[in-house]
């Protein structure tokens, strides 16, 4: 990864804000859109991002419960000026929820990019709708509102409460030569992959907007550790990151487009990890190495 191509998400999220976040360089129309969408901006990695960690889900795996910062942080991302905006994300879904927001997404005129799994054997089932917007920031947001309504993110959205870290954050930012953040038992590390300028629509993406590749880490039990995210990749990289991630015991859980007509087009693979925390970021070290 190249220095200051990195960039981390906020630990309810799984997808990637950059290194500088916070709230400085933000106007008073994107705080609106947060009062809009009930959730608090954030300025990250080139665009605003606005989070909805799904902590009313108790997510297992196996014998896993899954951390919502570790796999549940759905999120709306806005680029561009309020006047002429593009909102990209995606939504945390259960079954239950997935007719009546797709319903609602075509609507309120929101595109939908995806439909899909990240994981594999959860319980409960889980689907994530990438989606994707143009136009005025304050109308996306009001329409985007009304699709939120119908999903049981919690909202107003609040800070979760601060916890000591109890994950190795040396060791993991050291093998995998990113600096990321950690909370409690989860730490995150982003990127980019993809060299070059992606367009949708004849559009430019922000990098970390649209094509990000996200890895969340969780101590599960002493000498344990789960991790999951997605490398986002150009087609000629997707063997050698499949076979790296096999080479270390490390399954991918999925494979697919986030995005409808990009240039040059982008695959996501999904994953799932499960060993020793050192043996883990091995295994993503490799697959790193072998994207690049």
């Amino acid at each position: 990864m190249k220095p200051w191509l990195r960039f981390v998400l906020p630990l309810s999220c799984i997808a990637v804000p950059a290194a500088a976040q916070g709230q400085a360089g933000l106007t008073p129309a994107w705080d609106s859109v947060g009062r809009i969408l009930k959730t608090p901006a954030v300025l990250a990695g080139g665009y605003h991002r606005y989070n909805f960690p799904r902590r009313d889900l108790t997510l297992r795996i196996g014998d896993v419960t899954v951390s919502p910062a570790l796999a549940l942080g759905a999120w709306a991302g806005f680029s561009g000026e309020p006047a002429d905006a593009t909102m990209m994300g995606d939504l945390v879904l259960t079954s239950g929820e997935l007719k009546p927001v797709l319903a609602e997404l075509a609507r309120q005129r929101i595109g939908v990019t995806a439909v899909h799994n990240h994981l594999a054997g959860e319980e409960p089932r889980i689907t994530y709708v990438h989606f994707h917007g143009q136009g005025d920031a304050l109308d996306l947001a009001t329409r985007f509102d009304r699709v939120l309504a119908l999903t049981g993110a919690p909202r107003p959205v609040t800070a979760a409460a601060p916890q000591p870290v109890t994950i190795d954050t040396a060791l993991v930012f050291g093998t995998l030569g990113l600096t990321g953040r950690a909370q409690g038992a989860v730490a995150q590390v982003s990127t980019v992959l993809v060299p070059g300028t992606v367009t949708l629509h004849g559009r430019p993406v922000s990098p970390a907007l649209g094509y990000g590749t996200p890895i969340n880490i969780q101590v599960v039990e002493p000498g344990r550790a789960v991790a999951t995210g997605d490398f986002a990749v150009l087609g000629s990289k997707v063997a050698p990151v499949l076979e790296a991630l096999t080479a270390h015991g490390i399954t991918a859980t999925a494979l697919h487009s986030h995005l409808v007509d990009a240039e040059p087009t982008i695959y996501y693979m999904h994953f799932w990890a499960d060993g020793p925390l050192p043996e883990v970021l091995r295994g993503l070290r490799a697959a790193l190495d072998a994207a690049r």
